[in-house]
């Protein structure tokens, strides 16, 4: 989807205009802790953008509260009510436009999206996934990774292509697998990093530093390596204050 040979009247430069509000749009299906971690960087004037709405396929998603208790629009769109993986995301894209994103973020959105969706807006929309991708894409990273007896673990924010958790990597943050570690605590682990990432991802591209084009990724206009630019284990647990005895 990124190579030498592909081009999409999506992929274009993102030069944000000074004191340009940039506006996003987050697609949660449930708790939506990734969502409070972008609403708590908005709060303080961290974020280069702001919310302008959260979008749920499920009615029950707990971010839908977050979303009212942070004054952001929350809608629901339940995909149970479209007879077709593509009807629903006509109606998707029918939403989003209401709100006219620059970006569109994936916070734990448990749908698989059609190419039709995918083009619209590609070179616009993130995603976080539970693992350093390339590795173990798709489901149940966790148990997967502590299966395979891996000393290392963590998360990637990559931009979304119609690959499965393929799209070129922007930004990852690694953790040390621990001796007796279980899939809970690795879960924890992980979640940790997924929101000390995720901000600075959409902030990069709010800003218009990291950027997809035809030939991948960039950040300040340099080509990203396969891995995207890479947190350690000690560097993120720094961040996060955590107790990095193992």
């Amino acid at each position: 989807m990124s190579g030498p040979g592909y081009q999409s009247d999506t992929l274009r430069e993102i030069t944000p205009e000074p004191g340009e509000a940039r506006r996003v749009v987050v697609l949660i299906s449930g708790n939506g802790s990734n969502l409070q971690a972008l609403i708590d960087e908005q709060a303080h004037d961290r974020l280069g953008g702001e919310i302008v709405a959260v979008i749920s396929n499920e009615p029950d998603a707990y971010g839908l509260q977050r979303a009212r208790d942070a004054g952001i629009d929350a809608v629901v769109l339940p995909h149970r009510e479209y007879e077709s993986r593509d009807a629903y995301d006509g109606a998707l894209i029918k939403v989003i436009e209401r709100h006219e994103p620059d970006l569109i973020v994936l916070a734990g959105f448990m749908r698989i999206l059609t190419p039709r969706f995918v083009q619209r807006y590609l070179g616009r929309m993130l995603n976080i996934h539970p693992s350093l991708l390339p590795a173990y894409q798709g489901l149940n990273t966790h148990a997967r990774a502590l299966a395979d007896g891996v000393s290392e673990h963590g998360c990637s924010v990559h931009f979304i292509t119609e690959e499965l958790d393929g799209g070129p990597v922007a930004l990852q943050a690694a953790v040390e697998v621990a001796d007796g570690e279980t899939e809970e605590s690795l879960k924890e682990k992980v979640h940790a990093r997924e929101h000390l990432i995720y901000p600075i991802a959409v902030k990069w591209f709010l800003e218009g530093r990291l950027q997809l084009g035809a030939d991948g990724a960039t950040f300040d206009g340099l080509p990203l390596p396969p891995q995207g630019l890479r947190m350690s284990h000690a560097d993120a647990a720094e961040e996060l204050d955590e107790d990095q005895e193992l």
